[in-house]
């Protein structure tokens, strides 16, 4: 299945911070790339051809990309019945609603992109391979997980699944709009220094923009970026598009601009070493008005709640650069985060929020 490229780096093998190897999880070792396309290899070749496989993977760019980019490698491997979904903006594959999505494709094979990782059963009758960068919190039973948790660097889910996958190359450009999302245009990663070289730089900064736009908007509609994205050979095709796909995506982006120009006029209240925003707007502004608060403030930890994102749900986004282990943190406050250890958030009730506002030591009602 996987080819012989080395975009990827984390060619060693994975250590925990105490030093000692990295975990072996249900199936399969990932602690160096090397391992998880052996076992990536061995999980899609034991699969009969006209399986009915399902790639959920959540709705932001790097989910977005690596489930076009996995869609498109096992319809080349022969695969003939492969479905594509997201879920909704809760974006917990766990959850009731979107296990009931899973289970409604009747998946012979489930691969979960982008999502985390858990120690409970995902779907029942079917096999699960879960590729992802974040903080895993088990797997389920009989699961695959392929985790770059602990490789050196950490790349994001899309590149992941393009070094996983064979006969992808053409889609390099797709990859790449993940991994500007998530990683940024100077991380080291071997493919973003060879898209570089290959395309426009100010194409694929204006596709990924466009690509962020489908999520971020009030009407969440992941799939007009990913029918875009499938239906177009280069970034510059991408943006100079006039197709509805891509004129949905402006659109999209033009309210999204406008929504963070309001959200930008909140100002930050503090308590010990958190900063906290609040915005309410139904497009989804809190994960950038989190980073753009992150580098005034690097010594603080930014939180930014969004009360209309969801109805009678609390929305936020966590960043820090203090070197505080958000998700530890959080926990420690009684929150579910999940994420990356600097950069995280969650969804959680009016109660949950309070509750937390009031350990962190904010006198209520917050503003």
């Amino acid at each position: 299945m996987a080819a012989s490229r080395r975009h990827c780096a984390g060619e060693t093998p994975a250590q925990t911070a105490a030093g000692t190897p990295a975990v072996r999880y249900a199936r399969g070792v990932t602690g160096n790339l090397s391992e998880a396309r052996a076992a990536f290899a061995s999980f899609v070749d034991a699969l009969p051809r006209e399986a009915r496989l399902l790639v959920f993977h959540d709705f932001d760019a790097d989910g977005v990309t690596a489930g076009v980019v996995l869609q498109r490698a096992l319809e080349r491997l022969g695969f003939t019945n492969v479905l594509r979904r997201t879920p909704g903006r809760e974006r917990d594959a766990w959850s009731e609603t979107n296990r009931a999505l899973i289970a409604e494709a009747r998946p012979e094979a489930v691969f979960l992109l982008d999502l985390g990782s858990r120690e409970e059963p995902l779907v029942e009758n079917a096999r699960c391979c879960i590729i992802d960068h974040h903080r895993p919190d088990g797997v389920p039973p009989g699961a695959l997980l392929i985790t770059a948790y602990s490789w050196d660097p950490i790349p994001n889910t899309s590149l992941m699944v393009f070094d996983l996958c064979a006969d992808v190359e053409d889609l390099d450009w797709i990859a790449a709009i993940g991994a500007l999302s998530d990683v940024g245009e100077r991380a080291p990663f071997p493919l973003l220094a060879a898209v570089k070289k290959r395309y426009a730089m100010s194409d694929l900064k204006e596709a990924t923009a466009l690509v962020n736009a489908a999520r971020r908007a009030s009407e969440c509609d992941p799939e007009t970026a990913a029918r875009a994205l499938l239906s177009h050979a280069s970034p510059r095709d991408f943006v100079r598009s006039s197709s509805p796909e891509v004129e949905a995506l402006r659109a999209a982006r033009a309210e999204v601009q406008l929504a963070m120009a309001e959200a930008k006029k909140a100002a930050p209240k503090f308590a010990g070493n958190v900063a906290l925003v609040r915005v309410s707007s139904r497009c989804q502004v809190h994960p950038v008005i989190a980073q753009i608060w992150r580098t005034r403030l690097p010594k603080y930890i930014v939180i930014v709640a969004n009360d209309a994102y969801l109805l009678g749900r609390v929305n936020f986004s966590a960043r820090s650069q203090s070197g505080v282990n958000l998700l530890d943190f959080l926990r420690a406050n009684g929150v579910d985060a999940r994420g990356h250890d600097q950069a995280t958030g969650g969804s959680v009730s009016v109660e949950e929020w309070n509750a937390l506002l009031e350990r962190l030591g904010f006198i209520l009602p917050f503003p």
